[in-house]
């Protein structure tokens, strides 16, 4: 029984390459899980991982074993899976990662009734803006926006992620109001530093696309930092509508060009290839789709 309780500390020590990081991922410590090693190479009188201070690496013997230990872990996994969607009250931990601005502007205000429904689900959210690793986090599900790249997960669409070109009524009675794209380069944009495009706004007009590279004195790589500039009127910044929606609808901001149509995105929610979706994860799943809205989310009902 000792060696079947050891089989996922092990899957956790290959899959993440080091005790510490399998320690985090499993919620103990370094040393729990280098004993638990020890001690699963004492029953079965082999070593399976050659060690040194820079990386652990499977033996021959580690390898064969690595091979039916993944498919144990997964093999319990589904099991779980598979019985607690006959739950009557989903309950269990739920861990998710949202982006930073999404998360705290339209996530965490759900959060209380979200667990007002749900009492017996234990929320753990995280919120960065790097691209985490659902396994390795030992993530349920990850909220991201734009293009997926990793093709081993699940997407469940949520919502279409638009942006909007704007500026205050101030700055734009002061320094004029572009007419085309092409009259960008001519005003202070203020970018998003972690936009994929860097310095080249990309419209559709009808003609087809329009590239322009802009300038400006301030990039910074959160959306609700780049609003505060624009409101405090820096200049013109493309920001999306999730952020900026009751701003423009208040008048605080005026969206520009609006002849030109930005190239939008997605916000997803993903999660690992499971033979079973447990159901903490599929009713949260419904529930922010129903608060949402769907193809026209709610912030963007504002502005339209």
């Amino acid at each position: 029984m000792e060696t079947f309780s050891a089989i996922p500390v092990f899957v956790a020590v290959v899959e993440n390459g080091s005790f510490s990081r399998a320690a985090l991922r499993l919620g103990t410590s370094k040393s729990a899980v280098s004993k638990r090693i020890r001690e699963l190479e004492h029953k079965l009188g082999v070593q399976l991982l050659h060690r040194t201070t820079r990386q652990l690496s499977l033996t021959e013997a580690g390898e064969r074993y690595f091979e039916y230990a993944v498919k144990a872990v997964t093999a319990a996994s589904e099991g779980i899976d598979s019985v607690t969607q006959l739950q009557g009250n989903p309950k269990g931990e739920l861990k998710i990662n949202t982006p930073m601005s999404f998360g705290r502007l339209h996530i965490a205000p759900l959060v209380a009734d979200f667990l007002s429904r749900y009492p017996d689900i234990g929320l753990n959210m995280v919120m960065e803006d790097r691209v985490v690793d659902l396994v390795e986090g030992g993530y349920d599900l990850a909220i991201r926006g734009g293009n997926l790249q990793d093709s081993t997960l699940i997407a469940r669409r949520l919502a279409p992620c638009r942006s909007v070109i704007c500026a205050t009524p101030d700055y734009l009675e002061q320094y004029g109001t572009p007419a085309i794209p092409e009259d960008l380069p001519g005003f202070n944009c203020i970018n998003f530093s972690y936009f994929s495009g860097g310095n080249d706004w990309t419209f559709h007009g009808e003609n087809g696309p329009v590239k322009v590279k802009v300038s400006g004195n301030y990039q910074v790589n959160n959306s609700e930092a780049l609003l505060q500039a624009a409101l405090a009127g820096l200049g013109i910044a493309k920001i999306p509508t999730f952020v900026v929606g009751d701003d423009i609808a208040a008048g605080r901001l005026v969206p520009l060009l609006k002849d030109y149509k930005l190239p939008m995105q997605t916000f997803y929610a993903v999660f690992p290839q499971r033979r079973h979706l447990p159901a903490k994860v599929r009713v949260f799943l419904d529930f922010i789709i129903e608060r949402l809205g769907g193809d026209q989310p709610y912030w963007d009902k504002v502005i339209s």
